[in-house]
């Protein structure tokens, strides 16, 4: 399972209402940092299957979730489960600082 692409108009359907938990990158084309853990997000997507969802809100694209969520930098990570925010995240790191970061979360 891929990331998936969230809109301020889809985010309340693919993630506070998901069967599982997800990880939401908050990222823009613009911010080097979020490259950097891009790839590595899309890894662990596929690496947990269906037991989580990761979920990329572009802050460009879709201000009003950002300002929501209260995303003053980025990238900016959150995890969600059974809709409510149980962890959340700034900056970039290495693929393994975020699985274990998942994993003790989820």
């Amino acid at each position: 399972m891929s990331t998936v692409s969230v809109t301020d108009a889809t985010f309340d359907d693919e993630v506070k209402n998901s069967d599982v938990p997800v990880v939401v990158d908050f990222w823009a084309e613009w911010c080097g940092p979020c490259k950097q853990i891009g790839p590595a997000l899309e890894e662990l997507a596929d690496e947990y299957g269906g037991k989580i969802k990761v979920a990329k809100v572009d802050v460009d694209q879709n201000p009003d979730t950002a300002a929501a969520m209260g995303v003053r930098g980025i990238p900016a990570l959150f995890i969600f489960k059974d809709g409510q925010v149980i962890s959340n995240r700034a900056g970039a790191a290495p693929k393994a600082a975020l699985k274990g970061w998942i994993d003790e979360s989820i």
